[in-house]
C-alpha cells in the first residue's frame, strides 16, 4: 500500500463542509445539511492510490487496512474532537453479512485508539439503500432519505425523539460521524439529520476519503 501516495486534503475550503471554496458566493454543497452537522473534514483526495486502499476495505476482505486510513485519519483537525464520541455510519443487514464487517465501524475503533475517544453505534439502517458510486447528487439525496434511525437501548430503532423514560440517552458531548468516503455528503447529512431528531445538537464528520467532485456552486 503506497501511502506516500495519498495526496492530502489541504485549505483554503468551505468551514462546514470542507469542500474546497467555491469561485463566487456560498457553497451549496452543504447549504441544505441540518443545523447540527457543523463540520465535515477528510484526509486525503481519493484519487488511484486512496481509491485502491478503500476498495481494499470494502470489497477485498481486508478489515486490517483500516489501520492504515485511520492513521492517515489522525492529524485532521476537526473541531471539538478531544471531547466528542465517534459513530460509524452502519450498514444495511444484507450488506453487513455479504461483507463480514461495516468499515466505518473498523475505521471508527482505529481511529479512536489515536484520539482516545469513544466509539458508540448510536445509529442503524432502517432500509438497505443502492450502493452511491454512479447517482447524481439529486439521486442520492433521494437514495438515503429516511435510511437512519437512532437504536434504542435494548438495540432496536426507534423513530423521533426518544422519551424521557428510554433505556436510551443521547450524549451530551459532540457526536463525531465517521465514514470511510465523502462524496456530496448526502448519507452523512441524512446520518447526522436521525441523530438531531434525536436530540444531538452538535455533530461533525470525519473520512478518510474525499472524492473530486464538481462545483455546484
Amino acid at each position: 500500500m503506497c501511502r506516500h501516495r495519498w495526496r492530502p486534503v489541504r485549505a483554503p475550503w468551505c468551514s462546514r463542509c470542507g469542500q474546497p471554496e467555491p469561485s463566487f458566493g456560498a457553497c451549496r454543497l452543504c447549504a441544505a445539511w441540518p443545523e447540527a452537522l457543523r463540520f465535515v473534514r477528510s484526509a486525503v483526495w481519493l484519487d488511484a492510490g486512496a481509491r485502491a486502499a478503500v476498495h481494499a476495505l470494502k470489497y477485498g476482505g481486508l478489515p486490517r487496512i483500516a489501520r492504515d486510513l485511520a492513521a492517515a485519519m489522525t492529524d485532521v483537525d476537526l473541531p471539538g474532537r478531544d471531547s466528542a464520541w465517534l459513530v460509524p455510519v452502519p450498514l444495511g443487514p444484507r450488506r453487513l453479512w455479504q461483507r463480514g464487517y461495516n468499515q466505518s465501524e473498523r475505521l471508527a475503533r482505529a481511529l479512536s485508539r489515536h484520539w482516545r475517544r469513544p466509539v458508540v453505534e448510536l445509529l442503524a439502517r432502517t432500509r438497505e439503500t443502492t450502493t452511491q458510486t454512479a447517482l447524481t447528487p439529486e439521486a442520492r439525496l433521494a437514495n438515503v432519505a429516511g435510511a437512519f434511525e437512532v437504536r434504542s437501548g435494548k438495540c432496536g430503532v426507534r423513530s423521533g425523539r426518544l422519551p424521557a423514560n428510554s433505556a436510551f440517552r443521547t450524549p451530551n458531548s459532540a457526536l463525531i460521524l465517521v465514514d470511510d468516503v465523502f462524496t456530496t455528503g448526502a448519507t452523512l447529512a441524512e446520518a447526522a439529520r436521525a441523530l438531531e431528531v434525536a436530540g444531538a445538537t452538535t455533530i461533525a464528520a470525519v473520512t478518510f476519503g474525499r472524492a473530486v467532485i464538481p462545483d455546484f456552486t
